[in-house]
């Protein structure tokens, strides 16, 4: 499993720095309609209706300078309530020893914002957004920085724009709008998704393994707010501070940072005698079914 882990991490771990050489720029004004035909050689599939595709990579901000176009978010609710089903098929038949909740874990992974945020910009997807958010460009470029540093998944300790997610969804849903088959979307979109997360690949989010690490070695585990003072969040550990997470855009972001930096520390609190510990928790994370609330995480 470690072997299998370390040729994908090398995999994605090229495919992001390979990204990372093409523009992260969106389309300007001079150049609103995009190139459906290039798109369409991406996902390799041809549209019978070529407006599905134009709505697809329309944001609502666009539509005061062409108010004859429609916005991607109708396409994009179908296109999630595809992508769920799609992955709840695969993994039905792929794992049929997995328990619900493991294959909820599973697909959940697979479709969340950063996973498929780094889709979009694996495949150039965002060059042919098109909106009028004057902030975007540099979330993108700060994001392909980013995933460089997370070759697998950040599990929340960056900040994914949700456009770069949305577009991924609205296109699925444009595909399954003009053929009306969830097989030809399938058969569209796998590649593009790939490297799909398995269950020797996925990893724990670091706010629910430290809450498993705690209640299973009776640590009294404490989060402290400070993010509308200083955008920080604190971890104490039977009163002594463990971890300190910053991040100035997203509360959320800040928690895992500081969940994270405190399991960096957390074997000092546990001691040299608990070292052994941490191998026999990463396992039994593998199993774990959900994410606490993140109201339960708030002091």
């Amino acid at each position: 499993m470690g072997a299998q882990a370390e040729e994908y991490q090398t995999l994605l771990m090229n495919e992001v720095l390979s990204s990372e050489a093409e523009k992260s720029t969106t389309l300007t004004d001079e150049e609103a309609q995009p190139n459906l035909e290039e798109v369409e050689k991406i996902i390799g599939y041809s549209f019978n209706n070529k407006v599905l595709l134009k709505e697809a990579f329309t944001h609502s901000s666009f539509l005061s300078t062409e108010r004859s176009a429609s916005s991607y978010e109708r396409l994009e609710y179908v296109g999630d309530a595809v992508l769920n089903l799609l992955f709840s098929r695969e993994q039905y038949n792929l794992y049929p020893d997995l328990p619900p909740g493991r294959l909820t874990r599973l697909r959940a992974a697979n479709v969340d914002t950063e996973k498929l945020a780094r889709v979009a910009i694996k495949h150039g997807l965002h060059r042919y957004l098109r909106h009028k958010k004057p902030l975007l460009e540099e979330q993108i470029r700060e994001f392909t920085r980013a995933i460089s540093h997370y070759p697998l998944h950040s599990n929340g300790l960056i900040d994914a724009p949700k456009n770069l997610a949305d577009i991924v969804e609205s296109t699925i849903g444009a595909v399954f709008m003009d053929c009306n088959s969830i097989d030809t979307v399938w058969e569209a979109f796998k590649d593009l998704l790939e490297p799909i997360i398995n269950p020797a690949t996925i990893k724990t989010h670091p706010v629910t393994q430290l809450y498993e690490i705690c209640q299973k070695n009776n640590l009294k585990l404490r989060f402290v707010d400070l993010w509308e003072e200083s955008h920080t969040v604190e971890v104490f550990i039977n009163n002594e501070i463990v971890g300190r997470g910053t991040y100035s855009l997203k509360k959320e972001v800040a928690q895992n940072r500081a969940a994270k930096d405190a399991l960096d520390n957390i074997w000092k609190v546990l001691g040299e005698e608990k070292e052994n510990a941490q191998d026999q928790d990463q396992e039994a994370n593998c199993q774990s079914e959900e994410l606490p609330e993140m109201k339960n995480l708030n002091v």
